[in-house]
């Protein structure tokens, strides 16, 4: 057992592979161009699904790809209002009767409350 050991060297710190007989995987470069102007390639497999967009290394912004069709925009739907929200529940003049409601209800209010003062 001694003669096959490895003497002077800590377990899984050196590895004794090589390279030789290895074949890396196929790449495929890809340019981004950054609104601001920066350009950078990425190395992708070619077997992998290439994204249009890509964050810059300078700047942060999203670089778009030189020969990568963008994906369709998905149309973003506007977002609700409380306003809209009242208007699926009721009508104008159901609205404009339930202010009228609560103004009278409010005058009423105040006017006890000066009379009592």
């Amino acid at each position: 057992m001694a003669e096959r050991s490895l003497r002077g060297t800590r377990l899984g710190a050196t590895s004794y592979e090589n390279d030789e007989g290895v074949e890396p995987a196929a790449r495929l470069d890809v340019t981004y161009d950054c609104p601001q102007g920066h350009s950078f390639t990425m190395p992708f497999s070619v077997e992998a699904d290439v994204p249009a967009r890509w964050e810059c290394r300078a700047c942060g912004a999203a670089g778009i790809g030189r020969d990568v069709p963008l994906p369709e925009e998905k149309a973003i739907k506007p977002s609700r209002t409380h306003w809209d929200m009242l208007l699926e529940r009721r009508s104008i003049p159901e609205l404009e009767e339930l202010l009228e409601e609560r103004l009278e209800l409010l005058r009423a209010s105040g006017a006890a409350a000066r009379r009592s003062a």
